[in-house]
């Protein structure tokens, strides 16, 4: 005679409890977020809450100052040259560390992962002293490496997890067929593990673009970044314009997260690993 099932009223309970718990937990962590939003559409000049008035007048500040402009568009060079770099390097880095059969590749793994866990304001001070001893001091070369060095363990790790679904077999079949190693990676490899390079791409120019810390031991005072120019701001002046730069950089960030989404619905529905989830 088959077991009697467990009762279904007690289980739904449980079932919506977590519903309702996960979901206060979620509240308490965005809802700070949206604080933001009414703040960047004040018409006073400070930060209150209640806003004495709604405008636009911040959003016109931001995009007709040439400061924040300037800010904007440092954000914009240093992080898209970070994710070229980092993703160059982490995936060849990964794809070596895949082919590699050898004693201590987990210590290697984890050695270059240490960015990812190393204190930040750690690696701002080392990366200060060591590109002043190569005179990349204050300039966005210097930074550029310095959040290559951040960057590549998100890359690193994420093609890493593409290519456990990846058959080392094809490999072997294109070399069988005359292709050369580079042609085998670039026309079999490579599309095979594109969702999870392009995720850690994602990742890489995420990192770069609201990294805040090394970016004040690094850049010179004539090259802020946008993070960098916000806490200028907030150190000068509490300007609402810090947060309509706030809203803006919440925005980029959903959609970089969306883009995200939309690649790893990609590569599942492939059957492709596009490597962690966010």
């Amino acid at each position: 005679m088959a077991a009697p099932a467990a009762p279904r009223p007690r289980r739904s309970l449980i079932e919506a409890s977590l519903y309702a718990v996960t979901a206060l937990i979620l509240f308490f962590l965005v809802a700070p977020i949206f604080v933001v939003f009414p703040l960047s559409l004040s018409s006073g000049e400070l930060l209150v809450l209640p806003t004495p008035g709604y405008s636009l007048r911040w959003y016109e500040e931001f995009f007709t100052s040439n400061r924040w402009l300037l800010a904007t568009w440092n954000s914009f060079v240093v992080g898209l040259a970070t994710m070229i770099v980092a993703t160059l390097l982490g995936t060849l880095a990964a794809f070596g560390l895949y082919l590699g059969q050898f004693r201590g590749k987990a210590l290697i793994i984890a050695i270059l992962s240490l960015p990812m866990v190393t204190p930040i304001i750690v690696t701002a001070i080392a990366m200060y002293f060591a590109l002043s001893l190569v005179g990349l001091g204050s300039t966005l070369t210097g930074l550029i490496i310095a959040h290559t060095v951040l960057s590549v363990p998100f890359v690193l790790l994420t093609v890493l997890a593409s290519l456990q679904t990846f058959d080392p077999n094809l490999l072997r079949a294109a070399a069988s067929l005359g292709a050369s190693p580079p042609v085998a990676f670039r026309r079999v490899v490579l599309p095979l593990i594109a969702p999870g390079v392009a995720t850690g791409a994602l990742f890489a120019f995420a990192t770069s673009f609201d990294e805040l810390v090394v970016a004040l031991f690094i850049a010179s005072p004539g090259q802020f970044t946008l993070p960098r120019q916000m806490f200028a701001g907030v150190r000068e002046f509490l300007s609402p314009t810090i947060a309509a730069a706030a809203v803006l950089l919440i925005v980029f960030s959903a959609l970089l997260l969306a883009i995200n989404e939309m690649i790893r619905k990609r590569a599942q529905a492939r059957g492709i690993s596009s490597g962690p989830t966010p």
